[in-house]
């Protein structure tokens, strides 16, 4: 049978204490709310609505564009959102899947049971739980029928000693959902209507209901950052194991942290102290780590980075990153480029196995093939007003210590001197030098140390 789906995102989460709204802080890089709406558009509802409350507008804008929004203002209960909802969505008999927006281990086997629906007045999905704690307990009669479900703060102490608990999630079939809305009231002791009401309502008056309990780890929901911090855990031990079973080698998948937009080929190697975040991509055969950061960033195959920080980057194959390089937008390593030790680049290209091998900055600036840039060599870039760029050709050789003071260009196979402030373009092929001449004093080691003796006599 055909169904809706209900997504209750309204609370603001007191107890993450964040302006963030709760549904909208990530799990393995994505917002918890779209690791839920993955889960329940797969079980292929005739439409999705999300309620939004705290923040709305946020949460809004995340959503998919063939998924609803409706607003829930005041928050009322999980009982009132749905109502919220069903205003929105209209009359219909559809049945109605109602899911938390904050269980992001959530998955579509584990709803499974909702989408197939059946002939009872409502489903409802419920965990064994070591601590149940905070949840609603499951109550049920000599025959294992359920009775009702008793939030704890409503629970007597022996209702309390039970650890099946109802995990939030429902499918109801509309007419019987519509009647009871209307009947159930808000007298308990948080003062809101509650969808378990409407549980114990349907037993009340003989219409059946069915439990279906499933794994507890896939239902947690996240109420504070301790919860987030586990369901982070496990999100990203599963994201790893797919990797792994895929051909990715991991040396410690504890200190490894891999969104969920990361893609990786076969053959990589993946070393302690590695984040992957974003839309960043590895090719085959790449070794990352460790310590390595990379968010929307490009690592083609075979290419090694190690110790070092790269944002918005693309690193050709076989290149070399590192240890300690920091590497910002917009730059663009080719194929056998070399970024190395406490170096920094912003907005800078580096051609085909040219290298910038130590303690430089480049930033706005295109190193040709094959250039080789010293070390301690920096763009001097900006003026107090405006960026400016430095273009360095092919095979050219950077003195160390080189300052090049954009705007500035170094011509094909050009030399500078080291220890020279570049101002003006070199011609291919030319050495540059710019420092004034060396000056020699014979004897002064000996006069300073004399001069020091005689100080030090007369104090």
């Amino acid at each position: 049978m055909d169904h809706i789906a209900v997504v209750l995102a309204a609370g603001k989460g007191t107890r993450m204490r964040s302006p963030l709204p709760k549904v909208l802080h990530e799990v393995a890089g994505r917002p918890m709310l779209a690791w839920v709406l993955d889960a329940v558009v797969a079980t292929k509802p005739s439409r999705t609505v999300v309620v939004v409350g705290y923040g709305g507008e946020q949460v809004m804008a995340t959503l998919p564009p063939d998924v609803e929004a409706c607003v829930q203002e005041p928050q009322g209960g999980t009982g009132h959102a749905t109502e919220v909802a069903l205003g929105h969505l209209g009359s219909g008999d559809e049945d109605v899947v109602v899911v938390p927006g904050d269980v992001p281990l959530l998955g579509a086997d584990t709803l499974a049971p909702l989408a197939r629906g059946g002939d009872v007045a409502a489903t409802i999905l419920t965990a064994t739980l070591d601590d149940p704690t905070g949840y609603g307990r499951v109550v049920r009669d000599e025959g294992g029928r359920v009775r009702a479900v008793v939030e704890q703060t409503d629970a007597d102490p022996e209702t309390l000693t039970i650890r099946e608990v109802n995990v939030g999630m429902y499918r109801f079939r509309r007419a019987d959902l519509d009647e009871a809305l209307a009947a159930i009231g808000d007298d308990n002791a948080q003062g809101e209507k509650y969808l378990t009401d409407v549980v114990g309502w349907l037993v009340a008056r003989g219409r059946p209901v069915e439990a279906v309990e499933v794994p507890a780890t896939e239902t947690m929901g996240v109420n504070d950052h301790v919860q987030l911090a586990r369901a982070n855990a496990v999100r990203r031990r599963w994201i790893l194991e797919r990797w792994m079973a895929e051909g990715v080698a991991v040396s410690d998948p504890d200190t490894t942290y891999v969104d969920a937009g990361v893609e990786l080929g076969v053959g990589v190697r993946l070393h302690p102290g590695v984040h992957l975040r974003g839309a960043t991509r590895v090719g085959e055969g790449a070794e990352i780590g460790p310590d390595v950061y990379l968010e929307d960033s490009r690592v083609g195959e075979g290419a090694r980075v190690w110790y070092s920080v790269l944002r918005g980057v693309e690193v050709g194959p076989e290149v070399q990153v590192g240890p300690y390089a920091s590497l910002r937008p917009g730059t663009v390593l080719a194929r056998g480029a070399k970024a190395g030790t406490f170096v920094e680049m912003k907005n800078t290209s580096v051609g085909e196995g040219a290298k910038v091998p130590h303690l430089s900055y480049l930033g706005d600036a295109s190193v040709g093939d094959r250039a080789n840039v010293g070390a301690g060599t920096i763009t001097c870039n900006y003026d107090g007003y405006d960026k400016h760029r430095t273009e360095i050709g092919a095979d050219a050789f950077i003195g160390s210590d080189t300052m090049l003071v954009a705007p500035v260009t170094i011509g094909e196979a050009a030399v500078t001197g080291a220890g020279s402030v570049i101002t003006r373009d070199v011609a291919p092929g030319a050495l540059a030098v710019e420092r004034s001449q060396q000056r020699e004093i014979p004897g002064y080691a000996a006069r300073r140390a004399a001069r020091k003796a005689a100080q030090e006599a007369e104090d």
